[in-house]
């Protein structure tokens, strides 16, 4: 199985970024689905204060650090934080991980994994944190 199809909803954004992260550097390619519904566990304000910091430390005369605002590339960025991106090795394995706010026409049909669990604190979706920051 070379091609991975991961959907995100209601889904804990660290454990599915863990696990992107380790099939990517296995030679997998992989597509997350539906990553405006994953969840970031926390409290509701820390967790917006935090992503809100975080946006407003590049500011518009800085060149970076670039924080994405978008639920589909923040999820990436969470992945890319998992990898040595400034390596070969992990600039491939970034590559090959593909991300998205639904589901793509190509990928409708495909056998979709799940790695949604039964969480028992709070959380918020990626979908509210990209409306807030």
């Amino acid at each position: 199985m070379k091609e991975i199809v991961i959907d995100a909803s209601h889904g804990t954004l660290g454990r599915i970024a863990s696990y992107v992260a380790k099939q990517a550097l296995l030679g997998k390619t992989i597509a997350i689905v539906n990553c405006n519904e994953a969840l970031v566990t926390g409290k509701r304000a820390a967790t917006l204060k935090e992503y809100s910091e975080k946006r407003a430390r590049g500011g518009s005369s800085l060149k970076g650090p670039n924080f994405p605002r978008h639920p589909e590339r923040i999820m990436k960025r969470t992945i890319r934080g998992m990898l040595s991106y400034k390596q070969a090795r992990g600039s491939q394995a970034l590559d090959r991980v593909k991300c998205y706010n639904s589901i793509p026409a190509e990928l409708e049909q495909t056998k979709k994994i799940s790695l949604k669990r039964e969480i028992k604190v709070k959380a918020i979706k990626l979908k509210e944190i990209s409306k807030t920051i």
